[in-house]
């Protein structure tokens, strides 16, 4: 009797002290056995996929598309963990909440990446929309997350798929904080990337112990690290986060309030429509301020942070500006301020104006040229015409960044000599103190072409 009370009271110690410990193991659903390829099926190219010693082997072979091994079940809400080694040559990726429909190009594979990248940009961790939306969550505000991984070696990921977020960890330390509401269901996919160097032709990935949890998933969420930022693609609404750091719509996506004409008392009876959550300057002339002209907030703003995505039409020509003084300008034209530059680099000949590439996408108009400072090696990362593209404008104590798809393209200091210099052969020369006035109001341009806007936020600094 004595022994059985002993273990009773330690099953009881075992239990309280390690519940989640034991449920987790319980819970646990592994998505691959160790010896074979059951339940899974290969979609897209022909990258071979073996199984060698426990774990699910992909290699790139030449002249292949994009292949992906994908589980035959479909998941929602989730936590996955998996380990992966990644031959430093190649890139890949796995898919969660992906989907495959002949309606869709074909049957081509599409949804949320977690990137898995070797190379020297390390954003693996990110998410990227594999074959429709590009870049969502670049790792480009964290240092510590881009050394997360350990090229070379297994690494251990953990993504948790609960409601609206996808967050990331790789080896323990969080990557990506998304939230995006536009797939709520899909299968899980290993991804082989096509070769486009000789280099990565027979490059191999590695995938173990992969396993999934869809049930108690509030009992096993990881607490997001603060130092690691959201990003939301929600439509016209706040996160409880951004609320709680101090953002604001600016834009409530069904009036027009907060916003006037910038040379009226009031918003433009007509030429700016507001529909579906989305607000639009109509085609006019293309001429600048021509048709309903320039709104402005009825707000000034000096340290702050801007975010709004942004659709152009073909060949159209925009702009985000701030730091305006509605007053200046009272004649023909748009009104004074310093703008982020919205255009259609490939049609618009305003692209081939100014000096090295200052008018075009991004750029502090006519001022500083955009190029992609988050990934010096790589384009700058616009997402085309007729898709919407994310803006960021961030000012704090004379320090201003622009970013374009969550990648940094322009930086200054508005008071530095440079910046004067760089005004004094501007356009803008005749303005005293350009670019300098302690606030401003916030605009959005009419340029004559039709542009779209929508989820305009802002927090001050």
């Amino acid at each position: 009797m004595r022994i059985l009370k002993i273990m009773l009271s330690f099953l009881i110690v075992v239990f309280l002290v390690f519940p989640q410990t034991l449920l987790a193991q319980e819970e646990w659903t592994p998505l691959f056995d160790g010896e074979t390829l059951n339940g899974w099926t290969q979609k897209g190219g022909d990258a071979p996929y073996t199984v060698e010693d426990g774990a699910i082997v992909g290699e790139t072979i030449p002249n292949n598309d994009n292949s992906f091994l994908t589980t035959d079940k479909t998941y929602g809400d989730f936590i996955l963990e998996f380990e992966v080694w990644v031959n430093p040559h190649i890139n890949s990726g796995v898919q969660i909440r992906s989907l495959s429909k002949e309606s869709y190009r074909d049957g081509r594979v599409h949804g949320y990446q977690v990137e898995l990248d070797p190379s020297d940009r390390a954003w693996t961790g990110g998410i990227y929309d594999e074959a429709r939306r590009g870049w969502l969550y670049p790792i480009t505000q964290s240092e510590k997350s881009q050394s997360a991984f350990r090229n070379g070696q297994w690494n251990k990921v953990r993504v948790e798929a609960i409601g609206s977020t996808i967050n990331t960890w790789v080896n323990g330390v969080q990557c990506a904080r998304l939230v995006d509401d536009m797939t709520a269901e899909g299968f899980i996919a290993l991804q082989v990337h096509f070769p486009w160097q000789d280099q990565m032709v027979g490059g191999k990935v590695k995938w173990r112990d992969i396993r999934i949890l869809t049930e108690n998933l509030e009992a096993h969420r990881t607490t997001p690290d603060p130092q690691v930022p959201e990003i939301s693609y929600l439509k016209n609404e706040l996160t409880e986060l951004e609320k709680r750091r101090g953002w604001r719509l600016l834009w409530d996506g069904k009036t027009s309030d907060g916003w006037r004409g910038a040379k009226l008392d009031h918003f433009p009876e007509s030429g700016w429509e507001i529909e579906d959550g989305v607000l639009t300057v109509q085609e006019t002339d293309g001429g600048e301020a021509t048709g309903p002209g320039d709104i402005v907030t009825r707000n000034q703003f000096s340290d702050f942070e801007l975010e709004l995505e942004f659709k152009i039409t073909e060949g159209a020509n925009s702009g985000i500006k701030y730091f305006v003084d509605p007053g200046l300008n009272q004649g023909p034209g748009s009104a004074i301020g310093t703008e982020f530059q919205i255009l259609d680099d490939e049609n618009h000949p305003d692209a081939n104006q100014g000096v090295a590439g200052n008018r075009q996408v991004g750029s502090l108009y006519d001022l500083i040229a955009a190029e992609n400072l988050s990934a010096p090696s790589r384009s700058k990362p616009f997402n085309g015409v007729g898709r919407w593209n994310k803006a960021r404008i961030v000012s704090k104590d004379g320090h201003v960044e622009h970013w374009l798809n969550n990648q940094k393209v322009v930086e200054y200091d508005r008071f530095s000599q440079m910046f004067a210099a760089l005004v004094a052969y501007s356009k803008y020369e005749k303005w005293e103190g350009f670019g300098r006035w302690p606030q401003g109001h916030l605009l959005l341009q009419d340029h004559g072409n039709e542009v779209s806007f929508r989820s305009i936020k802002v927090r001050e600094l």
